[in-house]
């Protein structure tokens, strides 16, 4: 079947109201959940292969937070999707106004590789929660997720309403030409801006989580075991291929040492190796490369450049790096964080504001002028104060980036808001209609006028 002739049977279908029935939305997203949970091994399996991925690690960064965003949109999708009163002003009494939320029809999700069922799957429930119709490109780079996802939802789904594409960058053109209501793209920049491009010939409003370069900033307040501890988990998660992931780390020269000290132990302590199940492999050889390029193997403090033929970097720490280093230039998505110091906090969130707007910002400080000072002056898309990757847990928090780092946001009642146009409607009754408005106009209406909208 033609990309075309799917996305138009999905606009059909969408123009039959069945998506804007709250109980058809509740029922296609127990129904998700209940098939996920079905074919978990077989979810586990696909994962391993692309990059050996443990099933620990795949519930507690995947599977739990898709069953999460389900569980919650059917529990919220109906407070979310009620008619909502605003309120009137004087000049269109008696009347009332509200506002409707209404499905944007046939959406295009396109998933990224790093995680690659939750960044698939969590846009396609808010846009299902919303009442829309999905088509979902996951990312091609792990095939055998890529293939999993289609053989799990285009065998239990109608693909009138949801239906997963295959494919890599052909198909993805090919879809980037048809005309859908709303599209939402996670992955890189330079991706992003193609996606941009494409969506703006057609008028067509996007969603963008793209990515940066994260800095932590750590001053020497802190607790520096703690501080390393979790700044050691948010980097190493994922072998460093989190969106999110801490990618520098700024830290007060007077503690510099004591800090990289703690970072090793953590490290050593981790015992990090995908035979752990604590750790993946570099998800191909082209990323591989990349990462150990950037490398500068006398400003290592703990690591190396790994293993090629296994896809394996060990967890690596570079220090006395400055902004003009190969590993400062572009975001690294890897198993590497280069320490940088810093004297004083103006310093450091100046070096901060010089590069783009990053998708993810950690300040580790017990001072709350520094901890002010920091929130109020650097521009991220969200953050955490003394953690690092936790504010993706919390559906209460809109997730997205700014600037270069991306445009929108989703999770919990913010991704039914992502697909979701609010219609605005005031509403008059025939009663009553004061001749204000009306010619022949008057100084003595105009002064009338004067007195009511000011």
């Amino acid at each position: 079947m033609k990309y075309q002739e799917i996305i138009d049977q999905q606009r059909q279908f969408f123009n039959t109201n069945t998506t804007k029935d709250i109980s058809f939305r509740i029922k296609e997203l127990k129904r998700l959940k209940a098939i996920l949970k079905k074919n978990e091994a077989q979810l586990y399996e696909s994962i391993y292969k692309d990059f050996k991925k443990s099933e620990f690690e795949t519930y507690t960064t995947e599977l739990s937070i898709i069953y999460h965003e389900i569980d919650l949109a059917t529990k919220k999708v109906k407070k979310w999707a009620k008619k909502k009163k605003a309120s009137t002003g004087l000049t269109n009494l008696p009347g009332k106004s509200y506002i409707i939320p209404e499905p944007y029809g046939t959406i295009l999700v396109i998933g990224a590789w790093n995680y690659p069922y939750q960044l698939s799957l969590c846009p396609a429930i808010a846009a299902i929660a919303a009442g829309c119709t999905v088509v979902l490109k996951p990312s091609e780079v792990p095939s055998h997720t890529s293939t999993t996802m289609a053989q799990l939802i285009n065998q239990n789904f109608d693909s009138n309403f949801f239906k997963v594409i295959e494919g890599g960058v052909k198909e993805t053109t090919e879809l980037l030409g048809i005309k859908f209501d709303k599209i939402f793209f996670t992955g890189s920049v330079p991706v992003g801006k193609i996606i941009y491009q494409a969506a703006a010939k057609h008028l067509t409003p996007v969603t963008l989580e793209l990515g940066g370069k994260s800095p932590a900033i750590v001053t020497k307040d802190v607790n520096i075991d703690m501080t390393a501890k979790r700044l050691v988990w948010g980097k190493f998660l994922n072998a460093g291929q989190t969106c999110i992931a801490p990618d520098y780390v700024m830290v007060e020269s007077g503690i510099k040492d004591t800090f990289l000290s703690a970072v090793k132990k953590h490290i050593e302590k981790a015992d990090y190796h995908v035979d752990n199940d604590n750790y993946t492999q570099i998800i191909n050889d082209k990323n591989f490369d990349r990462l150990a390029g950037m490398i500068e193997e006398d400003k290592v403090y703990i690591g190396d450049k790994g293993n090629k033929e296994e896809r394996v970097i060990p967890p690596t720490v570079m220090k006395d790096v400055e902004f003009s280093d190969k590993v400062m230039e572009d975001e690294i998505f890897g198993p590497i964080l280069p320490i940088l110091s810093f004297e004083t906090i103006e310093e450091a969130i100046e070096k901060v504001k010089q590069l783009s707007k990053p998708l993810s910002c950690y300040v580790f400080t017990k001072n709350n002028a520094i901890k002010k000072k920091v929130l109020n002056e650097i521009s991220f898309g969200g953050g955490a104060v003394n953690d690092t990757v936790m504010h993706f847990t919390e559906q209460t928090l809109p997730f997205g980036g700014v600037g270069d780092s991306g445009i929108g946001n989703y999770h919990g009642k913010f991704g039914f808001e992502t697909f979701s146009h609010y219609k605005s409607v005031l509403q008059k009754p025939f009663l009553i209609e004061p001749n204000l408005k009306y010619s022949p106009y008057s100084p003595t209406k105009l002064k009338w006028l004067k007195r009511i909208i000011r």
